[in-house]
């Protein structure tokens, strides 16, 4: 199990931590790490949104970078009446996984969202987000939203939106987390045989 552990981190990768000094927006956060990037795409990845896939998401995106070469935001459909829970796009028709971005809001009420696709935590950004995160300075509640410097960037180069394959899990809702522990507990494949026959046993003493 030690060594299971340690395997996490490759030998030839190493950890930086940056410490965000006040709670400003999470584009303030990706203009925090700016020292440690510098003029390289990078990944954002979000932890609350944990997203079980056959391909890992993130690996899914690296490949659509590499195609395109351009930022590419990780998306999904949601219900009309939680878009003002996420940053929704407008997207160009198309088919398939993969679609340039026409705009981005933030959080809109659902009579006035523009579509359903929202970004759900998982970023492959340009550099040149840097400079539109500086730019555009404090917003609404003084916070540096992530959301308008990709506006900013959709105004100079182009943006994809990509619709993933996987399941994602919406940790930091309560009720996800546990779905999140349940669903991937039953996969697990050592444990997931015995904690499936707990959750019959279970089952069966609930009322509807």
């Amino acid at each position: 199990m030690a060594r299971q552990v340690r395997s996490i981190l490759p030998s030839y990768a190493s950890c930086i931590y940056i410490r965000q000094p006040a709670p400003l927006g999470l584009g303030h956060a990706v203009l925090c790490a700016r020292p440690a990037v510098g003029d390289e795409p990078f990944f954002v990845h979000l932890a609350d949104d944990l997203i079980d896939a056959e391909v890992p998401c993130l690996k899914q995106m690296a490949q659509t970078y590499l195609s395109r070469n351009a930022s590419v935001l990780g998306v999904e459909e949601v219900p009309k009446k939680d878009t003002d829970k996420y940053g929704i796009v407008e997207t160009e028709a198309g088919e398939g996984p993969v679609s340039r971005i026409k705009g981005i809001v933030e959080k809109p009420k659902p009579e006035v969202a523009r579509s359903t696709l929202a970004v759900v935590g998982r970023y492959v950004l340009a550099p040149g987000i840097f400079a539109e995160l500086e730019r555009i300075g404090q917003g609404a509640g003084g916070e540096i939203q992530l959301t308008d410097g990709i506006a900013r960037l959709l105004q100079r180069e182009a943006v994809y939106a990509h619709r993933f394959a996987g399941r994602r899990y919406d940790c930091g809702n309560k009720l996800g987390y546990l779905q999140a522990t349940v669903e991937l507990s039953i996969k697990h494949p050592v444990l997931g045989k015995d904690f499936r026959s707990y959750l019959k046993r279970i089952a069966a003493t609930l009322d509807d």
